[in-house]
């Protein structure tokens, strides 16, 4: 068994945050993205994770700087899982512990006698979430998969679309973030929540695809309400929030940047229209009944979109920069990066301490 301490900085010291969750023990058998991100936001609240990796290591070590983001403030460990004497010294470990996550494919924890029965008869108190690509049971229960596989699988992908239909291929890994990371996260510390009440812990499977199909909630809703004024379900382009509303949608720019106008609500719109020197289009806006698919709201967005591109996206951002009209340029990572939104916060963290009065 090897140890080692990583150290990359996450939340600043003092924030109040980073202790939040402060003695909770969690022990991290997971690898590569979802896992790594889940336990990597509770150290950054506070918690003590222990990374345990087999003896070639998580294959995120590879990426560097990927390994780094993910596992800073974590202690990390290497074991043989194939060997009695450190699985031996694994459960004696989780005997000790809050919580522990994997990310092995069904039956392989109970096969190393790390099932739940096992560990809940010396730690009653543990609470332990799979995370899975398709879930404990079924016949897709032992398939490999990747992000891509559980975007595909899930109908998520297919809402990504241009207005042309062509797909676009994702580098945010939702799949694993937001099926993944977030939904195991939430399992948790809801179930740590009930264990430090009941006293009984739990085993808790968290399915990737299952918890990105249960973030389409806009698409299957919005469908069954279009889908009987367009003749159809709503597909690119005609969606309320994927371009088919021209007060919601993404323009090209005359130097081939996009403005994003999320202008969704009237007084929004009412703003945008102020800037863009347009007081004939206020009252084009589905909330005055120019729903997507109408011929009016396909023309408005021509109109918005030949206009849009009559300028470069530096002018455009210079002129909505005052406005509260929901209207912003498309920036680039580098730019996000350098925005004053970002600049100087090395932790680019989502939580922040509301000061008291």
């Amino acid at each position: 068994m090897t140890n080692a301490r990583t150290d990359a900085p996450g939340l600043p010291v003092g924030t109040g945050l980073n202790g939040l969750l402060s003695g909770l023990r969690v022990i991290d058998l997971t690898r590569n993205l979802p896992g790594p991100f889940s336990t990597r936001m509770l150290a950054d609240l506070g918690a003590d994770i222990l990374k345990v990796e087999p003896p070639e290591g998580d294959p995120a070590r590879a990426l560097g700087s990927l390994f780094d983001s993910l596992n800073h403030g974590k202690t990390c460990r290497r074991i043989d899982f194939r060997q009695a004497d450190d699985l031996a010294q694994l459960r004696d470990w989780l005997a000790t512990s809050d919580v522990m996550v994997d990310s092995f494919r069904p039956g392989v924890l109970t096969a190393m006698g790390l099932d739940a029965a096992t560990l809940h008869a010396r730690n009653p108190r543990l609470v332990m979430v799979s995370i899975t690509g398709y879930g404990q049971t079924g016949p897709w229960a032992n398939k490999a998969g990747h992000d891509l596989n559980f975007m595909a699988l899930s109908g998520a992908l297919d809402q990504m679309r241009a207005p042309d239909g062509s797909l676009a291929q994702s580098n945010v890994q939702w799949g694993d973030l937001a099926g993944g990371s977030a939904m195991a996260t939430i399992a948790i510390l809801s179930a740590v929540f009930s264990a430090q009440r009941t006293g009984e812990g739990h085993h808790i499977d968290v399915s990737m695809t299952h918890g990105l199909h249960a973030h389409l909630v806009m698409p299957r809703s919005t469908a069954a309400l279009l889908a009987p004024m367009l003749g159809h379900r709503p597909g690119a382009g005609e969606d309320m929030l994927n371009g088919g509303l021209p007060c919601y949608s993404l323009y090209r720019t005359a130097d081939d940047r996009h403005l994003a106008v999320g202008a969704l609500e009237h007084k929004f719109w009412r703003a945008a229209c102020e800037v863009f020197g347009r007081p004939d289009w206020i009252d084009r806006h589905w909330q005055r009944g120019a729903f997507p698919g109408t011929p009016d709201a396909q023309a408005l967005r021509d109109e918005v979109a030949a206009l849009v591109a009559s300028q470069s996206l530096a002018v455009w951002a210079e002129r909505f920069a005052d406005a509260d009209a929901c209207v912003t340029p498309v920036l680039t990572l580098a730019e996000a990066e350098a925005h004053p939104l970002f600049a100087g916060d090395a932790s680019v963290q989502p939580w922040h301490m509301v000061p008291s009065a």
